[in-house]
């Protein structure tokens, strides 16, 4: 069958493929086969997704010689998803899939989170649990927004240690007086979709986290409020009613957020496959590599290229589109 020949509406695509109980992706068709391919996967997602976006895939995955099956497509959180299983796992696509642009969310891995079993999500606050960098926003009500800001832009870049630079950064923070901490929590605007992600976690039975650069203050208003499992951030000092400009303790960066990773793991008996990290800084990518599955989220080039999977048009859904893919696996198109 022609691709072409596909109504656009992905929910009507099970009803003209019936007849067979597996299909073969080739180029712009698609052609009955005996058994679906599950060594590797591709995972499709985003408003408008159709036909095209199926063959513009076609296309790149004949150019690198791999063959690939198409599952019944789905809605997930709201968003429509395909999933096709490939013979291999090839990183040539990956990159070129990430140098090309899309309006959809796409990622080719060689192993999926499921959200039929157990498991754990470890992820960044600032940026990607919620819309800000706290400790920018601390800054500008203290006066120093700017110098921070820069400051934050290239640690996040990686072209700053990120410890250094972060006692740089609240060194700035000296003699501001605590409210302005309270204020920052107070209109703390969360990621879209971070209270169907969490909840739809915990009803699967997974535990979920916080391992952040930024601060205890606003890493235990979003515990609070979700039920998280378990946070780990800066404490900053205070002396009075007044910041002095130092952190407390040892700083949690990116070697740190990796190791919370694998000791939160092991304390809840989830085995590394079924463990997720999600960030969008340079400082996450060693928590992103230790991890089953990572994540960017609106991130930087860095941390886009080199991370597994990346969401660029879709929110923290997103996550609940690439832990709901593998139930397509479990489908038929014959009825």
């Amino acid at each position: 069958m022609l691709l072409s020949q596909l109504p656009p509406l992905l929910s009507d695509w099970p009803a003209l493929l019936s007849h067979s109980s597996c299909w073969q992706l080739e180029g712009e068709t698609l052609q009955p086969a005996s058994a679906p391919l599950s060594a590797a996967w591709l995972v499709l997602f985003g408003k408008g997704l159709g036909p095209a976006h199926l063959a513009r895939v076609g296309t790149l995955l004949a150019a690198h010689g791999m063959e690939a099956s198409l599952y019944p497509p789905t809605e997930v959180a709201g968003v429509p998803l395909m999933l096709l299983g490939t013979a291999r796992f090839s990183q040539e696509l990956v990159m070129q899939l990430k140098q090309e642009e899309w309006d959809i969310d796409l990622c080719h891995l060689p192993a999926l989170p499921t959200l039929s079993e157990p498991g754990l999500l470890v992820m960044d606050m600032d940026s990607t649990a919620i819309c800000i960098e706290c400790i920018d926003e601390i800054a500008r009500l203290a006066g120093v927004g700017e110098q921070v800001a820069a400051v934050t832009a290239a640690a996040m870049q990686g072209k700053l240690e990120f410890a250094d630079s972060l006692r740089n950064r609240v060194a700035l923070l000296a003699g501001a007086p605590v409210a302005i901490l309270d204020e920052v929590a107070a209109d703390m605007p969360w990621m879209p979709g971070l209270q169907l992600m969490v909840d739809t976690l915990k009803k699967a039975g997974w535990k979920v986290a916080i391992a952040s650069g930024g601060f205890t203050r606003f890493a235990g208003e979003l515990q609070r409020a979700l039920g998280l499992d378990a946070i780990f951030a800066n404490e900053l000092a205070v002396e009075g009613e007044r910041l002095t400009g130092q952190v407390s303790g040892r700083i949690v960066d990116a070697g740190v957020k990796a190791e919370v990773l694998q000791q939160l793991a092991q304390e809840f008996g989830v085995p590394a496959s079924q463990t997720v990290a999600i960030g969008d800084g340079a400082n996450d990518l060693k928590m992103m590599g230790v991890a089953g599955l990572g994540i960017a989220i609106h991130a930087k080039p860095l941390v886009r290229a080199e991370a597994a999977a990346t969401l660029n048009h879709h929110d923290l859904e997103g996550v609940i589109c690439l832990l709901g893919a593998l139930a397509c696996r479990d489908r038929r198109w014959s009825l």
